[in-house]
């Protein structure tokens, strides 16, 4: 039976460098989290039994927004440094052997953690490095001398550590001093720390240069996808409908087991196709009585959580209500602001439509209305 592992993320920085007012862990890089990419990228790995991540204080709701909804352990409080932020995680891991990763390496490659884990069947810590390839020197008011490079290295996380080794170590540890990594304050307590090769994609986010470059990455790995969906209601007794997530007033309400907005179930149904994932009745099914009455917001923003989740990024979405009563045009800018709103999208990405059917059909009767979207969402190559 193998060893427990565990992945203890540290993400309790509040700095700004990377020019945000959000701490970076918490900024989005095509359309998700980096907190969740970094998160993602360990929970696809076969060999990790549990995920920690350790929060700054009152970092609560970001942390809850970020994770969407992703089943994880609680989070853990980090302190006032890195180096007790992760002793904190540390307390909270159960697992025989644990990777620290900071997260604001969010491009994790599977490889990485099979090399760290390999040799810590035979050494106590393990972390990826990578060569230095720029010319070295000092540095002052002018350049100083040309330091020799062979025999350096820049040192990557996860790093690999038995549990209880590095546990001892940050026990031990002089609290006075401030350390860079977890490496570091292994080696000062006798530990020998082993190397593996490293990866170009764990470089850290820091600057915004570095978000900027990290999305070209990802989008270079992207395919278009566009999907359509259709709804209809009939009208029945009431003095009210709902489209778009606007309550329009009216002779009539339209039926269903729900608010029976027509607009957003068309909406929803086009961004559930453009990942495969059923449709409005897979997730909401009208046979569940706890979906009686239920704002159709909560169904579009379940569609647009799901596509953040894949990765994917929502890039226009158009939404055509037909119907001869009531007239849509007076509510439009309302509807447009109302989407943009749910899907966190601009408006610029949001199109509302009305027509008639020339009163032919059951629409032109005034029976009832019926609406149909189109969404196009951008989603990583190698989810599809």
């Amino acid at each position: 039976m193998r060893p427990r592992t565990t992945a203890l993320i540290v993400a309790a920085g509040s700095g700004t460098r990377a020019g945000s007012d959000l701490p970076k862990q918490y900024m989005t890089i095509a359309g998700k989290t980096v907190l969740a990419h970094a998160i993602d990228a360990l929970r696809a790995h076969p060999a990790i039994d549990e995920i920690r991540v350790v929060i700054g204080a009152g970092q609560e709701q970001l942390y809850a927004d970020a994770t969407g909804g992703r089943m994880l352990a609680a989070p853990v409080i980090g302190g006032t440094t890195r180096r007790e932020s992760v002793s904190n995680g540390l307390a909270a891991t159960e697992g025989e052997r644990v990777l620290i990763h900071d997260a604001a390496r969010p491009f994790l490659p599977g490889a990485v953690i099979d090399r760290l884990l390999a040799v810590l069947e035979s050494a106590p810590a393990a972390v990826p490095v990578l060569a230095v390839a720029d010319t070295l020197a000092e540095a002052g008011e002018t350049l100083g001398p040309v330091v020799s490079r062979d025999k350096l290295a820049r040192v990557q996380t996860p790093q690999a550590f038995l549990t209880d080794a590095i546990r001892a170590a940050h026990a031990v540890w002089d609290a006075s001093r401030e350390a860079t990594d977890d490496a570091q304050i292994a080696r000062a307590a006798g530990l020998t720390v082993a190397m593996v090769e490293g990866s170009p994609l764990l470089d850290k986010l820091t600057y915004p240069a570095d978000f900027m470059a990290a999305e070209q990455r990802l989008a270079a790995g992207m395919v278009s996808r566009t999907a359509l969906g259709f709804d209809v209601h009939g009208f029945t007794e009431g003095d009210g409908l709902w489209i778009g997530g606007i309550r329009i007033p009216h002779g009539r309400a339209l039926a269903g087991h729900s608010d029976a907005d027509v607009g957003l179930h068309a909406l929803t149904d086009a961004l559930l196709g453009t990942i495969g994932d059923g449709d409005i009745g897979t997730h909401f099914p009208p046979s569940d009585p706890q979906w009686r009455g239920a704002s159709s917001d909560l169904f579009l923003i379940r569609a647009r959580d799901l596509i953040a989740a894949r990765g994917g990024r929502i890039d226009h979405v158009d939404l055509t209500i037909i119907c001869e009563e009531p007239k849509v045009g007076p509510y439009r800018a309302a509807i447009r602001a109302r989407v943009a709103g749910l899907l966190g999208l601009a408006e610029a990405k949001i199109s509302i439509k009305a027509t008639t059917t020339e009163r032919l059909g059951f629409t032109g009767r005034r029976e009832g209305i019926a609406a149909q979207a189109a969404a196009t969402v951008r989603l990583p190559e190698a989810d599809l």
